[in-house]
């Protein structure tokens, strides 16, 4: 169990960068092609400007998570947003049972959530920056 224990660091390392990767691949095009992101949003219920919102979170979160910048403060955000897209956007669109509709959101809030509670781990800026203080 020490070997696998020894492995923390790395696990945390590989989880923030896998989240934060597919957060700056939904949230770039949220910046990039706000246009379509504004109506989209409106259509589901939201502010237009969210778009806009939810874009910059997912870049900007992604790319801290990947560098282990903030990472609590950006899990619980970014678990927040998730949590709200699960329950506002996707579960509406049918049952709970059918968790293929809302599968992605869900493990991204679940992840980031764990990321939140557990911290960038010792492989990260978070560590570099702020361990003399903790």
């Amino acid at each position: 169990m020490k070997k696998l224990e020894a492995l923390k660091p790395l696990a945390l390392f590989f989880l923030r960068s896998g989240i934060g990767i597919v957060f700056i691949y939904h949230g770039y095009p949220k910046l990039a092609h706000s246009s379509q992101w504004t109506q989209s949003f409106a259509h589901m219920g939201f502010p237009s400007y969210f778009a806009y919102i939810a874009g910059a979170l997912e870049v900007i979160g992604g790319a801290l998570l990947i560098a282990g910048l903030f990472t609590r403060v950006f899990g619980l955000l970014l678990a927040g947003e998730m949590a709200i897209a699960v329950w506002r956007v996707h579960l509406p669109q049918g049952s709970i049972l059918n968790v293929g509709n809302y599968q992605l959101p869900l493990i991204l809030a679940v992840g980031t959530f764990t990321l939140m509670a557990l911290g960038a781990g010792v492989i990260s800026l978070d560590y570099a920056i702020f361990r003399s203080k903790a």
